[in-house]
């Protein structure tokens, strides 16, 4: 049983940049006094565009104020030049000049130093510079862009500003790095771009927060600014794992691809004579899938292995034998396969802020459901069937379940009304009786359907849905979590498509493999009528109990459709998946744009 880890229990909460409307003349006041004082309090974290929730991450020791609160004072051009930089929210000469959508957090957080330089002393840069400066510089370990962060000029700035006392170079060092500093903090515990440009349905909106009350208390007074910086990841079992595989991954590709596996015009097993059985085998022990030892010359059962552990990482059919769709994903490319992984880090930096309770997981490239207990442990995993790649993809948002239905009807949504129903009526007058159909007036009653009932159900006047039973579309069974997709999980009659690698097979809802054990695991804390709900008894529920028998959950759980194409065990083995939405590929085009990111 797999467990990608999904963790299930609060987030430190933060906010990209933006609109700061939370930031007023009294709080630029307030962190004034803060900078001024040697003391660190605990940060309240407050929303930069709205103040209506407060949260408290892990504080950070200090290292006490900065060497500067006791140097000289700064030239009045240092000063001049920093309010210029951040007034205008653009610094050429950084990798990214545009910090438009950070520029009320750069104001305010000069205005809190009365625009004296945070990152240096005497005119060179302090160690919390230091720091701030290797951590950005090794952004590409946490899935990140390093041009984002100026990582490649570092070095020369920093040697720029010794013996020299030119103000605008050491005010523009010191607002690079405020910059370069706040897009990372963000970066980091947010991801890059809000996940609402996808139109997916997860809110990063309650994880806003004053992110130059954030610097000034937590990073430029720290004495250790990695730990400070490293904080606000999120704390998931999960991302650290794929953190640590991306590492893996990231010394991969500096060893470089190596030969292709040579494409092959059909399936190739055990006993079969394939020419390129040697750059087959250094792939599969490149990547881990075969063990190091002698050279091996034909495909023989130690191969065949090899490929079964690679097909199983990468949701193929594990049968052993070499066909095209294993040579295509045994030559794609480590920069590749680190994307994705960057791409996975990313996405876990969207989850919502915390769970009140331990949530059911449904990873959609996976096609594959986990239901999470206390802990991070994982207490039911499952097969699904998802959406059709086109054009009735699974979309991708989190909500709560409320519901359980047993022996439901199917009300047969619009989209397959138009595409299939009404065709069907049009096309033979007994079709709505094959297929266990009634026609229902606005309010929901059943009525004979007579007339043109097409026309009908084209108008609006006429509805029309599926009786209970083994042959309804929804099985016999549904979770559902109201939401504006009329998306959900349910039972199927079509059992025998769980078995395959690929399944995209569905409308858009959720079709799940043991519906009676996740009705279970849903109902583990609410007896019925004083009995323990057990398979036996649901499963009975769904075979002969009464039709459209709602259960209400007493306590709603957390459901998260995700799009993770890279997913890392608890044992450290990373699975692959192809991004069958395409949703990889547009986020690969957003990011390679640069910041600023929508």
């Amino acid at each position: 049983m797999r467990a990608c880890g999904y963790h299930v229990f609060k987030l430190t909460t933060a906010h990209r940049g933006g609109a700061a409307q939370g930031i007023n003349v009294g709080m630029i006041r307030s962190m004034r006094n803060v900078f001024l004082r040697a003391p660190v309090v605990a940060l309240c974290l407050v929303g930069c565009s709205s103040s209506s929730q407060t949260r408290r991450p892990t504080e950070v020791s200090s290292g006490g104020p900065p060497a500067r609160m006791t140097a000289a004072p700064v030239a009045p051009a240092v000063l001049t030049r920093l309010r210029e930089i951040a007034a205008t929210g653009r610094l050429e000469g950084m990798e990214r000049p545009n910090f438009s959508n950070y520029c009320k957090q750069v104001q305010a957080v000069y205005e809190a130093s009365n625009y004296a330089p945070l990152w240096l002393n005497g005119g060179l840069p302090t160690a919390q510079a230091s720091g701030a400066i290797k951590t950005v510089e090794a952004s590409v370990q946490k899935g990140l862009n390093p041009a984002d962060y100026d990582a490649a000029r570092w070095n020369e700035r920093v040697n720029a500003l010794k013996g020299s006392a030119d103000a605008k170079r050491a005010a523009e060092f010191d607002a690079a790095l405020t910059v370069a500093v706040m897009r990372y903090i963000s970066d980091l515990h947010i991801g890059r771009v809000n996940p609402k440009h996808f139109k997916f349905g997860i809110d990063v909106q309650s994880k806003k927060y004053d992110l130059p009350h954030f610097v000034l208390q937590q990073v430029v007074r720290a004495g250790d600014v990695q730990v400070a910086l490293n904080s606000v990841e999120p704390p998931y079992d999960g991302y650290r794992r794929t953190e640590a595989a991306l590492q893996r991954y990231l010394q991969l590709e500096a060893k470089g691809d190596g030969p292709k596996v040579p494409d092959v015009t059909k399936s190739v097993g055990v006993g079969d004579a394939y020419a390129g059985v040697g750059p087959l085998v250094a792939r599969l022990r490149f990547l881990g899938d075969m063990p190091a030892g002698e050279d091996v010359h034909a495909y023989d059962n130690s191969v065949a292995d090899g490929v079964k552990h690679f097909q199983e990482r990468h949701g193929l059919s594990t049968d052993g034998k070499l066909g095209a769709s294993t040579v295509k994903a045994l030559n794609v490319p480590m920069e590749d396969r680190t994307r994705q992984l960057a791409n996975a880090m990313e996405r876990w930096r969207w989850l919502p802020p915390e769970f009140p309770e331990p949530p059911v997981v449904v990873n959609i490239p996976e096609f594959r459901l986990r239901a999470f207990e206390a802990r991070e442990k994982v207490a039911l995993a499952m097969n699904v069937v998802v959406g059709k790649a086109a054009p009735t993809q699974t979309p991708v948002f989190t909500d709560s379940i409320e519901f359980i239905v047993f022996r439901p009807y199917w009300n047969v949504p619009p989209g397959i009304l138009r595409r299939s129903v009404i065709p069907g009526i049009e096309k033979s007058s007994g079709y709505i009786e094959s297929q266990r159909f009634e026609v229902t007036d606005s309010s929901g009653r059943p009525i004979a359907a007579s007339g043109d009932v097409a026309a009908g159900l084209r108008s609006g006047k006429y509805s029309i849905r599926q009786k209970p039973g083994p042959k309804n579309a929804l099985g016999l069974i549904k979770f559902m979590f109201p939401n504006a997709h009329s998306v959900y999980l349910h039972s199927t009659p079509s059992t025998e498509l769980f078995s395959r690698s690929r399944r995209d097979f569905s409308s858009g809802c959720i079709r799940v493999e043991k519906p009676a054990e996740l009705a279970v695991f849903l109902l583990r804390d609410q007896p019925d009528r004083g009995q323990q709900w057990t398979v036996e008894k649901a499963q009975a529920a769904m075979d002969s109990g009464k039709d459209n028998q709602q259960v209400n959950l007493k306590t709603p759980i957390p459901v998260l459709l995700l799009y993770e194409t890279a997913v890392t065990e608890q044992d450290g083995t990373v699975h692959f998946f192809d991004d069958i939405y395409g949703h990889d590929r547009k986020l690969n085009a957003v990011l390679a744009k640069g910041a600023p990111y929508p």
